[in-house]
């Protein structure tokens, strides 16, 4: 038998304190227990929000204790208290993560009727601060990279990425991109953001730098003779594959030189396994591993792992149970691997690692934002990217190079195509998400990427994936803690039984394409003592439930807090709806209202 409420919190009230410390609480409770802000001589949230100052939202931070600091209904009454007070519209919106509260003004409001309300908060002593909700620009501006006009597939809105309106959220720091191809050839626009890497080509006729493998992947050239690479297979002169790959991914940006990097925050760790007339499986393996953070015999442990790989490289054939059991070990060691699709003009399906599972396979659009005349196509292709065509030189894509022929001579920058191209655009999306909520797995990395890709402006037939890549949208969408996005609530309250059946709340999503983020942002508001009692699920449209709270001996009052789920899985419009139960006798409460940010 459970014992009162009452006696229950006479007895447990000396270890409120330590169970706090040691129980998650929501943000609103920890908030709660902060000491109030220290007064100084001039309070400076006072000066923030003088008389004079014009604004249409406010963000009011209560002080500990206040009952308005932890209820969003008593901070509703005082807005409309302070709304009747001075005549003007004062409505409360929201609760921040910090605890404080947002109100809105009505529109347009004067600079002597925003006094008006900040000198009543002002007054009132339960109020630590008040100042105004200051409308913010971005920062990027376009980079100043003199090749930067020349980079369409990253800025244009016909068919480029949509790289910029990223880059106010996160240009890709904390991240190591790991580069798998022909090694590095020193390039100015790259250098800053090199970090160590490996050359694991095995075989001297292919590493032709004179040994087998070592510490240093510089590339010494990939160029071939006639008829070596095999009967009938031309000349061909170095092709300082990797660097190109690289310049995409990370160039240094806003230095007054060349391209942009679309992570350019980001590092490249370049893993050189390609050489004369390509590189072997056994050698590719090892490098998925060691650039992930596997251990391989013979070579030292990686100091740069990379939480990115990019594999612009591929051959005909099945997926070998060899490299799916490496890309397998990559992905569970948290590592999200981007690979071509191939430029075979043909069904992926029939090329590797196309084909392997756990990959995320990048077919390539031209300028127009059809599917490139050379990208393969089908049913394994992920997602799709600039690659580019070459036909006219400008529709390819410009990043950094080497003019050597044979060896490496000066560097410079040129246009290639192919969905080597494309791959890359992919690579570096992933460490923009990556940098911007380091929490995300490969797969849900993976899923936020199509989930959150847009119609190909062009055609493509035999199957692109999920669409064309959209850098500014994915990166929103899986941002922690965004409350930018677009937000639906409910605000009916609804009573929650005692050790009743479970309520629910219904909220309607419109206006949304494609599937809900996988970081969605779930907020409720509930008053409820003993809110160990409760067990909280998000329904989605289609009725598949996700548990956000269960059950457990959490003796502390109320639930007031944001949770992230990932439903990248669900249709996001629809009616979506939050169910609440009360397992166990003797504590009610109500359901304020709740809302789901996208």
């Amino acid at each position: 038998m459970r014992i009162s409420p009452e006696l229950r919190r006479k007895l447990i009230s000396v270890a409120v304190v330590s169970t706090a410390l040691l129980t998650a609480a929501p943000a609103s409770v920890a908030v709660a227990q902060e000491p109030a802000p220290r007064p100084a001589a001039v309070p400076a949230a006072q000066t923030e929000a003088a008389p004079g100052v014009r604004a249409e939202r406010l963000i009011v931070g209560y002080k500990s204790g206040a009952t308005e600091a932890e209820s969003n209904k008593a901070a509703a009454a005082d807005a409309a208290s302070k709304a009747e007070k001075t005549g003007e519209e004062i409505d409360f919106q929201r609760r921040l993560g910090t605890g404080a509260a947002l109100v809105e003004l009505g529109t347009n409001p004067t600079r002597a009727s925003v006094a008006d309300v900040v000198a009543q908060y002002q007054a009132d002593p339960q109020v630590a601060y008040v100042v105004p909700d200051r409308l913010n620009k971005p920062t990027a501006v376009t980079p100043n990279d003199t090749e930067y006009g020349k980079q369409w597939d990253l800025f244009e809105s016909t068919a480029g990425m949509n790289v910029p309106g990223a880059w106010d959220t996160t240009t890709g720091t904390g991240v190591t991109v790991a580069v798998i191809d022909t090694g590095y050839v020193t390039h100015s626009d790259l250098a800053a953001n090199i970090v160590g890497g490996y050359d694991f080509i095995s075989d001297t006729a292919v590493s032709v730098d004179g040994n087998g493998r070592d510490s240093n992947p510089a590339d010494p050239g990939d160029w071939y003779n006639a008829n070596e690479c095999g009967a009938g297979i031309p000349a061909s002169t170095s092709s300082w594959h990797g660097t190109h790959v690289a310049g995409t991914i990370a160039a240094a940006t806003n230095n007054g030189k060349g391209i942009a990097g679309i992570a350019h925050g980001a590092k490249i760790s370049p893993v050189r396994v390609l050489g004369k007339c390509g590189g072997y499986d056994s050698d590719i393996i090892d490098a998925i591993t060691w650039a992930s953070g596997g251990s391989v015999s013979g070579v030292p442990a990686n100091t740069n792992v990379a939480k990115v790989i990019n594999m612009s490289l591929g051959g005909g054939g099945a997926c070998s149970s060899a490299t799916q059991s490496a890309i397998n070990g990559a992905v569970s060691r948290g590592t999200s691997v981007v690979v071509a699709a191939g430029n075979e003009n043909t069904n992926a399906s029939s090329s590797s690692p196309a084909n392997c599972g756990n990959v995320i396979t990048v077919a390539a659009t031209n300028r127009a934002g059809s599917r490139a005349s050379y990208s393969n196509y089908g049913s394994v292709v992920d997602i799709s990217a600039p690659g580019g065509e070459t036909r006219t030189t400008a529709n390819g894509i410009l990043s950094t190079l080497n003019s050597g022929s044979k060896t490496p001579s000066s560097e410079n920058y040129t246009y290639y195509q192919g969905t080597s191209m494309a791959t890359p655009h992919v690579a570096g999306l992933a460490a923009l998400m990556k940098s911007a909520n380091s929490a995300l797995t490969p797969a849900q990395i993976e899923s936020a990427i199509k989930a959150n890709a847009r119609a190909l402006p062009g055609t493509c037939s035999g199957g692109c994936g999920a669409g064309l890549a959209d850098a500014a949208k994915t990166v929103q969408a899986v941002k922690g803690g965004s409350s930018t996005g677009t937000t639906f609530s409910s605000t009916t309250a609804v009573a929650i039984p005692d050790n009743g059946a479970a309520v629910e709340s219904p909220v309607s999503v419109t206006g949304r394409s494609g599937n809900a983020p996988s970081a969605l942002q779930v907020g409720v508001d509930i008053t409820h003592t003993y809110r160990g009692d409760l067990v909280i699920d998000l329904v989605a449209p289609d009725g598949s439930a996700y548990r956000l709270k269960s059950a457990a001996s959490d003796s502390a009052d109320n639930v007031n807090t944001t949770y992230t789920v990932n439903a990248s899985s669900e249709v996001a419009n629809g009616t979506w709806k939050l169910r609440v139960q009360d397992t166990a006798a003797q504590d009610t409460g109500t359901l304020n209202g709740w809302k789901l940010t996208f």
